[in-house]
């Protein structure tokens, strides 16, 4: 590797997540950017330029030796050297020359081996059952398993564990790493601060689950966890927010590529935030007129069924107006480009997104603010699982 090629570019990555990375937080670790762009220092450049290899076959899929070389700015020689090693790991595989298109001996093709290996990803933000899946190197499910959520603390780290056993035993192939993605307030190395609905502070839920099934296991936020799959598989910009509404109300933001969590890692924790000063209905946390009473989906749906089909779009657009106070001091601060909704389609898109964009309309800069797009995810009931998914990429290959 020339000196040349670890010094060109400008890119800030201080700690690139080689195949050991899960322990340092994988997506969510400090001071890291999702997509590796360049080169970085000496002592950090063989592990990201074998995650820029990986991540260039991830999103443009297979390619000859020489078209590495052109796409990442490496030599031929250093881009030989890595897929040899990426070969014998078993991320990247031969995929058959290229049709001769002219004079020469036809190139080989390599891509990354998307079958070679499988993620399990389990989503725990459910009201009545945890969700798992077994999901390839692209974030496609091929096996999906569904439980009961059981009452007890000590019950719920069983059936997690029991669930994600099961997962492995049917995943037919290497088990690249676990992802799970849970309500609460999670740090950066899967520990659980507070999650009310499961008993849970201060657990380390990583630690535990890694103990149990000898496995990389990442664990994160269920709404970072989400805007991670829409990062990835979904389109969405370097400047994101998502809202996840559910049992309660979240959101997972990237700026400028780079996941937000915060000093004390609430960043996104958007439910308990007041929104108005003309009272409301009282929260389960015992405020009054927080976002969540008025949009987590049991108490939105319990204020629909009370009403006449008459006040139902008025009930809608209330509640999309206290969601756009809330993210508008968000769209004013960190200049977003796009809200994304993850929730019952038949709840937030509609009057609903209409009432939120007319809000922020009102409370920002119409100048700069005016073209923030608010869309509903297309990753359906799936975000988070596929969102865990990435997680796990990102943490084990450097991918996202």
């Amino acid at each position: 590797m020339s000196a040349s090629e670890v010094q060109r570019g400008s890119s800030t990555i201080e700690s690139p997540h080689t195949p050991s990375g899960a322990a340092n937080g994988g997506a969510f670790g400090p001071g890291r950017a999702l997509r590796h762009g360049g080169k970085v220092l000496p002592e950090h450049a063989r592990g990201h330029n074998r995650s820029l290899v990986l991540q260039t076959l991830f999103h443009q899929g297979e390619m000859s030796r020489a078209d590495l070389s052109r796409e990442t700015g490496l030599t031929r020689v250093t881009i030989s050297d890595l897929v040899a090693e990426l070969i014998a790991d078993g991320f990247v595989a031969e995929m058959g020359v290229r049709e001769a298109s002219g004079p020469g001996k036809p190139a080989m093709l390599v891509d990354l081996d998307r079958a070679g290996h499988r993620i399990v990803g389990i989503d725990l933000s459910g009201s009545e059952e945890f969700i798992g899946a077994v999901l390839t190197l692209d974030g496609d499910i091929v096996a999906r398993r569904n439980v009961p959520i059981p009452a007890g603390a000590d019950d719920v780290v069983a059936a997690v564990v029991a669930l994600a056993a099961d997962l492995v035993a049917d995943s037919h192939a290497p088990v690249l790493g676990i992802g799970v993605g849970t309500p609460g307030v999670v740090d950066d190395h899967g520990v659980i601060l507070t999650a009310p609905n499961f008993g849970w502070a201060g657990f380390d839920l990583e630690s535990a689950l890694r103990e149990a099934l000898g496995l990389p296991v990442l664990v994160a936020n269920d709404a970072n966890a989400a805007v991670l799959a829409e990062y990835t598989f979904g389109g969405a910009g370097d400047d994101v927010l998502l809202v996840k509404v559910g049992r309660g109300v979240g959101s997972g933001l990237l700026a400028s590529g780079q996941p937000m969590r915060g000093a004390h890692f609430g960043a996104g924790e958007i439910g308990h935030v007041t929104v108005g000063t003309d009272g409301g209905p009282v929260c389960v946390c015992g405020k009054v007129g927080c976002l969540e009473a008025w949009l987590a989906v049991p108490a939105l749906t319990a204020r629909l069924a009370e009403a006449s089909t008459s006040d139902r779009k008025g009930i809608l657009r209330d509640a999309g107006e206290r969601l756009g106070i809330a993210l508008a001091p968000v769209v004013g601060v960190l200049d977003v480009s796009e809200i994304v909704l993850s929730g019952p389609t038949e709840l937030l898109d509609g009057p609903l997104a209409e009432a939120i964009v007319e809000t922020l309309r009102a409370r920002t800069l119409a100048e700069f603010h005016d073209g923030v797009r608010v869309r509903m995810t297309e990753q359906g009931q799936d975000i988070v699982l596929r969102g865990a998914a990435v997680m796990v990429l990102s943490g084990q290959l450097g991918v996202s």
